[in-house]
């Protein structure tokens, strides 16, 4: 399993690395957040599964902090990555993710990638010139779409998309930032049905992204994704076949979200 990587891919639910999709990427350019606050802690736990059986393998944490980044108020939110202990000797992950996110309009600012994955040690930050429209990297500075999003910011923005909006089968564009390169990705929305996890039982808001065959999933929009059909709009349940057996990610415990978990029928 490629760790971290794949938690973070996964709830972003919008890997669709396509050149063709069809919603207009300028019409969530700027949004307003409606869905979580400061202080809002969501705990996830990731099972592999081979022949049918699912393992606990490693654990994911997203913290949200309201500061201050070149004199404008930001959200700082920070994905940590981690497998378990016994999994270590067989592929040890130590991954951090961060966002800066401008409070105001929901553009990415800022964007820190720490990863440590059997050995494999990268370190990329990215600082977005919005008056530019540039990425400038470890690597140089690249051109980017005025809406542009990262990889971790991309996931709190489509929390605040009004979903009512939406019919079947509807398609989600925008564009992502990532590896010095520009994606434009949608999701496709499914709808809406009861979901049973680990933590419990919501009504939960489904989609199925688009994945490239050749990285560890396999092509096509075989990832599942489920959110609560409520205000907070958190990813509670992850599903896809990788290269090898099965992933299956839950949302296990949750602290200081902005409104009641009005979506759970029961808990577990």
């Amino acid at each position: 399993m490629k760790g971290f990587k794949f938690i973070i891919t996964a709830l972003v639910a919008f890997i669709a690395f396509s050149t063709n999709a069809e919603a207009p990427f300028q019409e969530f350019c700027s949004i307003k957040n409606t869905s979580f606050q400061a202080g809002e802690k969501i705990s996830y736990t990731v099972y592999y599964a081979v022949a049918g059986i699912y393992v606990n393998a490693g654990d994911a944490i997203f913290t949200n902090t309201l500061e201050t980044f070149n004199n404008r108020p930001v959200y700082h939110i920070v994905g940590e990555g981690n497998t378990n202990s016994s999994y270590d000797w067989i592929y040890k992950v130590r991954d951090k993710y961060e966002t800066y996110i401008d409070t105001a309009t929901m553009q990415t600012l800022k964007f820190v990638r720490n990863v440590n994955e059997n050995g494999y040690k990268k370190f990329q930050h990215v600082t977005f010139n919005k008056t530019a429209n540039t990425a400038v990297t470890n690597d140089g500075v690249f051109n980017v779409p005025a809406c542009v999003q990262d990889v971790v910011s991309a996931i709190y923005y489509a929390r605040n998309i009004d979903f009512s909006k939406l019919q079947p089968d509807d398609k989600i564009g925008f564009s992502m930032f990532l590896d010095n390169e520009t994606f434009n990705m949608y999701i496709r929305y499914i709808g809406r049905e009861t979901i049973r996890t680990k933590y419990g039982r919501f009504n939960a808001i489904k989609f199925k992204p688009l994945l490239l065959k050749g990285t560890i999933f396999e092509g096509g929009e075989k990832m599942t994704v489920w959110v609560t059909d409520d205000e907070n709009h958190i990813p509670v349940r992850i599903e896809s076949p990788i290269v090898v057996g099965k992933v299956k990610i839950d949302m296990m415990n949750y602290e200081n979200i902005r409104h009641p978990m009005h979506s759970m029928i029961r808990r577990k």
